[in-house]
Order: C-alpha cells, then structure tokens, then sequence
C-alpha cells in the first residue's frame, strides 16, 4: 500500500517541481500522472482578475487526508500527491495539484480522477473572484 502526501498551502507553489519531487519519490512507480488545476482568465462573459479561496481550517485539511485514505485503499498505487492552495491567486497561478504514483498506469488515472472530482466536492472551500476591480462571492 501507497503513502499520501496531503497539504493544504496558503503560498504559490511549483507544480513541475512539486511533479518532479513526487516522481523521482516513486521509482518503481511504471507511471505517474498528474492534474493542475490553475486560475483561467474568464468565469463565462467576464474577465477574472484575481481569485481568492478560503477554508474552514478544523474541517478542510482532514477532509482531504480522508479522501486521501479511501484512495489508497481502493487503488493499488505508490502514493498520492494532493496539495491545494487557498489565499489569493492571479491569472495562471496553480491552485490545486493531484498525482498519483502506480505501477501501471490504469491505477493511476483512476486515482487521481477520483481524488480530484472529490476534493472539490468534499472540502470546505469558498471561492471569491475579483472582476472589473471589485470582489464577489
């Protein structure tokens, strides 16, 4: 059974360092695949400027180590890598990074599929966007 690498970061990170870092963890590993998920300019008609997400800190971070645990428990992976940010972020910033590290490759998409669809639906985070220089929720 794989290891999880679980966390919630208020400050930008490097998702090809963070990709790099996990796989050169995960040499046995046959594949690792990896989704980032970054703020877009436009939210529909109008154009995004900024994008603030928060949390509720005593439910956010353990929501995301459970859904850690029931992934590594239903795939025979290496490891997962799941970090999302909160804070403000500008146009291009990596906001949530999902990896998952298996010997074969099938184990690792469905991995890291299931751990993204859940992680936005699962935690406890609220997003504000910033558009024509004012925020809304």
């Amino acid at each position: 059974m794989g290891y999880a690498d679980v966390r919630l970061v208020d400050q930008p990170f490097d998702s090809a360092a963070e990709i790099a870092a996990f796989t050169a963890a995960h040499p046995s590993a046959g594949g690792v695949v990896s989704f980032t998920g970054q703020v877009r300019a436009d939210d529909g008609a109008e154009a995004v400027e900024a994008l603030e997400l928060r949390h509720y800190g005593p439910l956010t971070l353990p929501a995301m180590e459970e859904l850690a645990a029931r992934v590594l428990d239903r795939w025979a992976i290496d490891g997962l890598l799941v970090l999302h940010r909160s804070g403000v972020m500008t146009l291009g910033d990596p906001i949530v990074l999902v990896a998952a590290a298996s010997r074969h490759r099938r184990e690792a998409f469905a991995a890291a599929d299931f751990a993204m669809d859940h992680l936005k639906s699962e935690s406890w985070f609220w997003k504000r966007e910033k558009v024509g220089g004012r925020w809304r929720w």
